[in-house]
């Protein structure tokens, strides 16, 4: 943790998205991406780790879903319905699990929408990347 906030005293951080605010980014994207590019070579509707296929000059980092006033957001996940972590059609819940961690970044060619986060075990690091479709974000209360 204490790495975490050198960090934040160190680097700019990114702006803080609410649930509002990255439903707006989603509906803006939505109506603008056009049918093809190249970071939909690999399908990423549900958590994926990071292809190396796809080329991280192309994206920039828009916010984040982090709050700056959380040092060590919740781990619960929403997931209703006997979804989960790994599905296509899992909510995405700003205030849960892994989604509290995310980074919104957006394709600079199409303009998509992708959500990334660092999964960190004992012996392995591995991002993840997922992609942003706004009729499965839900403001859910914790």
């Amino acid at each position: 943790m204490m790495a975490r906030l050198l960090h934040r005293r160190h680097a700019a951080m990114p702006d803080y998205l609410n649930t509002a605010a990255l439903i707006e980014h989603a509906r803006r994207a939505e109506a603008s991406a056009p049918d093809a590019c190249a970071c939909t070579r690999t399908p990423l509707d549900g958590w994926q780790s990071q292809p190396l296929s796809l080329d991280e000059a192309r994206f920039r980092e828009i916010g984040t879903l982090l709050p700056e006033d959380d040092p060590e957001p919740t781990y619960s996940e929403y997931l209703p319905d006997g979804t989960n972590y790994w599905a296509a059609d899992a909510p995405i819940a700003p205030r849960y699990f892994p989604y509290n961690r995310c980074g919104l970044w957006e394709c600079s060619s199409c303009g998509r929408l992708y959500l990334r986060y660092t999964e960190g075990g004992g012996y392995f690091v591995d991002r993840r990347i997922r992609a942003v479709r706004l009729d499965l974000i839900e403001d859910v209360p914790l």
